[in-house]
């Protein structure tokens, strides 16, 4: 298909994606959203309630995210992305009191298990060999990998892959862990190094893209819902939008990067994963003090990550459906009690906000792994986007950037990168 214009459904991280390989490429392209402002569930909001500017949640990327960086690099995000320069992650246990930090070091020859100094207290290098098994890939849940139990699994296996997969670890994805391990931790330290969203997420993900964007011709139609696709033989015919039908010529292309829930209603015979897991965060204003550690891992408690900004602290809670219906006052006083203990802050509980995402990211299982479809459709001219099409990552900042790229570059004819 020689394409002369693109519609692209849907302007979080993927949409943004797959528009600007879409215009790089020079296709003209038309970008539409169902919310007030681009995003997805990676936007950026001033909240009254604080008087401060926040993210919806902690998003965590690591410096050998390749498609962060391809696509940063791309739309001239000058915003720096926050972190350590060596891949040094701090752990306190909250019900012993014990902290550690473990170092990884920069090069690809993991040394780092050799030492006490570097590795998880309490663990031998014989207790790092199993993992060799996981690094494999298989498709099976972790637990069947792995031992889930020791001071390794407990220390930081457990904790970085729920994160990660935003599923309990021992049920995860053994082949979706692997491959994050693969491309991060198997390179060395360098490919490993947390990096945070400074100010915020919009600034370093999603401001950049729409004036890159915009410049280039193409800008966002907000508050845009897509109610119905037709189809006339072997490609997508028409959009119908909330504010009215629109025909899809021979020479156009349509990629929709929604969620999953709505591409089930949308495309017809689709697979697609069905069970989600929820993520809660918490927001305090409270400005952080030079001695904070910028991120820290909680053992023991609530709270599991806590992430010290300059005018704010915030904590995150992984596959936290236990928790959505929690009274949010109650909470928000529960995690701001982990975050007294883990700081050694003694300020009562500050303006604070609590944002519950129920379906943030889909289940890393391998049952819901194995219906993640792929970016091409059984229509010539419709492409699928989001971090719940299968990129063989977990719905990550990284995936959602891959997918988008897949997706534009399959409608483009070109080979794929990633």
């Amino acid at each position: 298909m020689n394409l002369a214009h693109a519609i692209v459904a849907g302007a979080g991280l993927a949409g943004l994606s797959a528009a600007v390989v879409l215009a790089e490429a020079g296709v003209a392209v038309s970008l539409s959203d169902s919310a007030a402002q681009a995003g997805g569930r990676c936007r950026s909001y001033h909240d009254p309630a604080l008087g401060l500017t926040i993210d919806n949640g902690n998003h965590l990327v690591l410096s050998g995210n390749a498609a962060v960086t391809a696509y940063r690099d791309q739309i001239g995000a000058s915003t720096p992305l926050a972190g350590p320069d060596h891949a040094d992650f701090a752990f306190a246990d909250l019900a012993s009191g014990a902290r550690w930090t473990v170092r990884i070091n920069d090069g690809s020859l993991p040394w780092w298990v050799l030492s006490r100094q570097h590795r998880v207290p309490g663990t031998r290098l014989a207790d790092y060999i199993p993992l060799a098994r996981l690094l494999r890939g298989r498709d099976e849940p972790i637990g069947e990998v792995v031992e889930p139990s020791g001071a390794l699994w407990d220390r930081l296996l457990a904790p970085v892959l729920l994160a990660a997969l935003n599923t309990p670890p021992a049920e995860a994805s053994a082949a979706l862990a692997a491959r994050v391990l693969r491309e991060t931790l198997g390179r060395g330290g360098l490919a490993t190094r947390p990096r945070i969203a400074e100010p915020t997420l919009a600034a370093a993900f999603i401001d950049p893209a729409l004036a890159w964007l915009e410049a280039r011709g193409t800008r966002l139609a907000a508050g845009r819902r897509l109610r119905a696709l037709e189809f006339s033989g072997d490609a997508v015919s028409a959009l119908v939008w909330a504010d009215g039908r629109e025909e899809v010529a021979a020479d156009e292309a349509v990629i929709l990067a929604v969620p999953s829930w709505v591409a089930l209603e949308l495309v017809p015979g689709l697979d697609a994963p069905v069970e989600h897991r929820a993520i809660v965060n918490a927001h305090f204003a409270f400005a952080a003090t030079p001695d904070m550690p910028q991120m820290l891992g909680l053992i023991g408690g609530t709270a599991e990550w806590v992430f010290a900004h300059q005018d704010r602290v915030s904590v995150t809670i992984s596959a936290a459906d236990a928790l959505v219906q929690q009274d949010r006052e109650e909470l928000a006083k529960i995690l701001w009690r982990d975050v007294q203990h883990a700081l050694g802050v003694t300020a009562p509980l500050p303006a604070w906000q609590i944002v519950k995402e129920k379906r943030a990211t889909f289940a890393a299982t391998p049952a819901q792994d194995r219906l993640r479809p792929g970016a091409r459709t059984r229509w010539r001219n419709l492409f699928l986007a989001g971090d719940w099409v299968q990129t063989g990552l977990p719905a990550t900042i990284e995936g959602a950037l891959r997918s988008g790229h897949t997706a534009a570059r399959l409608a483009l004819g070109r080979p794929l990168l990633y």
